[in-house]
């Protein structure tokens, strides 16, 4: 038997990507507001607060609050069932629509977690912005049950419809539009063919390389059947390696798409163009953090991710018991 350790080869998918990391001046200050913020959760359970704990001006405010709303929705409805998932679901949708209510006593905690994060973001964001949030936010979260229904029938779809899916459960539209969050930015603009195309490739890019980076992660905990990497080994007969070389290939196809596009955006007058131009550098840039974080967050990779990034190699994970760790982390969800 070969005894030497199995590797998956990362390609660097955002090697040519034109927008650079770069990190917000306030950064350092917001990001201890938030962690103290969050960290009055008293109810969260072990599980949820130790693997927050790791997680390394207003609005940045706003968008680091929802940066840690959807890591905590998705560490509690990722080891759940479809029905379980769909009342977590519903309580975080109504707590988002009635930011001002009062939640139930016994309530999951994502309720009054998701309350009060938009019960803050409302107070200085535009209209526009609310209500393109709210739809994209919502869209993932419908999206986030039918992965769990998926995940119960141990259902892996085909490549087209997978990506279909993803694009709403990476939740890359509603950290999208968190740039909107200053702007009045017309639905005839967000809405126009040619803008809806580069958000779907932003979307695509961010997919992409979340499943990439995350796969060793979700093949150990048994949940690889909602990845791309999954989708492309079976319905193509690929292994890990080709799998991975066709997803840094699909990668680079979309990357074109976005360059192309860009310069088929149509102008709407000055202070629209000026607007838009904003946004959609902001989108841009969205990707290469997306990219970045997967690496040095340890969230997928432990402490190695710096280390991975430069060598690309990551060592193959083993199987883990997914309903052992599933039992540890439950949580109370109201009737």
């Amino acid at each position: 038997m070969d005894a030497r350790p199995r590797v998956i080869y990362l390609p660097d998918t955002m090697a040519n990507w034109p927008w650079p990391r770069t990190m917000n001046p306030h950064y350092e200050a917001v990001k201890a507001e938030v962690d103290t913020s969050f960290r009055n959760f008293k109810d969260l359970s072990p599980e949820s607060q130790e693997a927050f704990n790791k997680y390394d001006s207003e609005h940045l405010r706003i968008g680091c609050d929802f940066i840690n709303v959807l890591g905590i929705v998705d560490m509690y409805t990722d080891i759940e069932n479809a029905a379980v998932t769909k009342a977590m679901v519903d309580i975080v949708i109504d707590a988002l629509h009635s930011p001002h209510k009062t939640r139930p006593e016994g309530e999951c905690i994502l309720g009054e977690i998701v309350r009060q994060f938009w019960a803050r973001a409302i107070q200085t964001t535009s209209l526009p912005f609310q209500r393109h949030f709210v739809y994209s936010y919502t869209a993932y979260l419908r999206a986030v049950v039918v992965e769990a229904l998926d995940r119960d029938e141990a259902r892996c779809r085909s490549i087209g419809d997978y990506i279909k899916l993803r694009r709403d459960t990476c939740a890359a539209k509603p950290a999208i539009a968190l740039y909107e969050m200053g702007m009045d930015l017309p639905d005839e603009v967000l809405y126009h063919p040619v803008v809806v195309e580069l958000t779907e490739c932003i979307t695509e890019l961010m997919l992409i390389d979340n499943d990439m980076i995350s796969y060793n992660r979700e093949q150990a905990m048994g949940d690889e059947n909602h990845n791309l990497i999954t989708t492309v080994m079976v319905e193509i007969g690929l292994d890990r390696s080709g799998a991975m070389a066709w997803a840094a290939s699909y990668h680079a196809e979309v990357e074109k798409r976005f360059a192309d596009g860009l310069a088929k955006v149509p102008s709407w007058g000055p202070s629209t163009d000026v607007l838009i131009k904003e946004y959609l550098d902001g989108m841009a840039t969205w990707a290469r953090a997306n990219h970045c974080w997967s690496y040095e967050t340890r969230r997928y990779l432990g402490k190695k991710g710096p280390e991975i990034q430069r060598t690309r190699l990551v060592p193959l994970l083993p199987k883990v018991n997914r309903k052992a760790a599933s039992t540890a982390a439950k949580v109370n969800v109201a009737d």
